[in-house]
């Protein structure tokens, strides 16, 4: 019997990050008052500051993948190992990337329960989104990317 949860891999991640997101701010207004949040100047510097350097991220690692003409859809075979660029630092950087646009938009908003659904999408794409991409890495570029892998790291 298939993993129920593998069909969600038929939603777009950066969608998994916004119907999350979704949930928490239904959350956080369901349960308005239970989390009290005081706003700042540094507070919305730092969510704008996380938004746009993971917007970046996510939007620079988008193009790489657009100019190697190679597939962003979780279990497709890519036609080429993407290894430059923020994919020096990270095996995932698009994921890296929403997940710090993500908890900028929470800052930005002040909103909490957004945040406290986060650690939910980030262990779906841990366990059950990256196995599968990694296995078709694997099949495709069995030693190249091995080699990769041993030198970079699945978040950081």
């Amino acid at each position: 019997m298939k993993n129920p949860l593998r069909l969600l891999m038929h939603v777009p991640v950066p969608w998994v990050f916004v119907l999350s997101y979704f949930l928490g701010v239904s959350l956080e207004y369901t349960h308005l008052g239970i989390i009290r949040r005081e706003t700042s100047l540094a507070s919305a510097i730092a969510g704008g500051a996380l938004l746009t350097v993971g917007a970046v991220i996510a939007g620079w690692s988008l193009f790489l993948f657009r100019m190697a003409r190679t597939t962003t859809v979780p279990g497709e075979s890519s036609l080429k190992l993407v290894t430059s660029g923020p994919y020096r630092f990270t095996r995932n950087p698009m994921y890296v990337g929403l997940v710090l646009a993500y908890l900028g938009e929470g800052e930005l908003m002040k909103q909490i329960w957004p945040v406290l659904v986060l650690p939910l999408t980030v262990a779906y794409l841990n366990w059950i989104v990256i196995p599968v991409e990694e296995a078709r890495l694997k099949e495709t570029f069995p030693g190249e990317y091995e080699r990769y892998r041993s030198r970079v790291g699945r978040w950081l």
